[in-house]
């Protein structure tokens, strides 16, 4: 025996035992429950049948209209964002070279709005950060 056909017979005695003891079947009608019961998990734990070919992925807008100076259009639901990448992995489970991949991106595809972006390097400069310090002791 298979282990799925160990499984499978154990999750039926369990539902069965279960039955019983609730009083939920009759005696005269066990076999039949019992049948009941593995046909139905066998159905339920049986490999998928092959679906049709999914269709061509049809994103919810073009992805030369997508980017936008504040904002950047995700192409898998069409909401507006600053940043995709936080989007993507929490709602889709994608990462950004995934997702770039699945929409045939190009590599240079930001995930950022390009004025964000701007905004957050500005700040960063305004802050001295990137700048290596003079004199600094490693």
């Amino acid at each position: 025996m298979t282990p799925e056909q160990v499984d499978l017979i154990s999750r039926t005695t369990s539902i069965v035992v279960a039955a019983i003891e609730r009083s939920l079947i009759q005696r005269d009608s066990i076999a039949p429950f019992i049948k009941e019961v593995f046909d139905a998990l066998s159905n339920v734990t049986s490999e998928p049948q092959m679906a049709a070919p999914a269709a061509a992925l049809v994103p919810a807008v073009h992805p030369k209209k997508s980017v936008h100076d504040d904002f950047i259009i995700c192409l898998e639901d069409g909401l507006k964002f600053k940043s995709l990448k936080r989007h993507l992995r929490t709602t889709f489970k994608l990462t950004p070279d995934e997702y770039r991949a699945r929409w045939s991106l190009g590599a240079d595809y930001p995930m950022v709005a390009p004025a964000y972006s701007a905004r957050r390097s500005e700040l960063a400069k305004t802050h001295g950060l990137g700048r290596k310090t003079v004199g600094a002791a490693r």
